[in-house]
């Protein structure tokens, strides 16, 4: 498997196809990032087309298990983030 884009390699990937500096692309893609962080935490969601869409969903409060001791512990309900992949990119991936 390949290593993971990291977030300078992202930057001047964005910079060459936008035709733009890496400064503007930082600040375009750190802009992105904020704008999906704020409509997320606030229990919206993105819709990211081509790409996917990120919201944030509750769980409730469950028995887990100890994987050490094997002991039932009580976890209260919580929120995690989810993304669902688009099928355009699933299909691109798979061809």
């Amino acid at each position: 498997m390949a290593k993971p884009m990291t977030k300078t390699q992202l930057v001047s990937a964005l910079a060459d196809k936008m035709g733009s500096d890496k400064k503007s692309a930082g600040e375009a893609l750190d802009a992105i990032v904020g704008i999906i962080t704020d409509e997320v935490s606030g229990g919206g969601a993105v819709t990211l087309p081509g790409v996917g869409k990120i919201y944030c969903r509750e769980r409730p409060a469950r028995m887990v298990r100890n994987p050490a001791t094997g002991e039932q512990i009580h976890k209260d309900a919580d929120k995690v983030v989810k993304m669902t992949i688009a099928k355009a990119l699933k299909d691109s991936v798979n061809d």
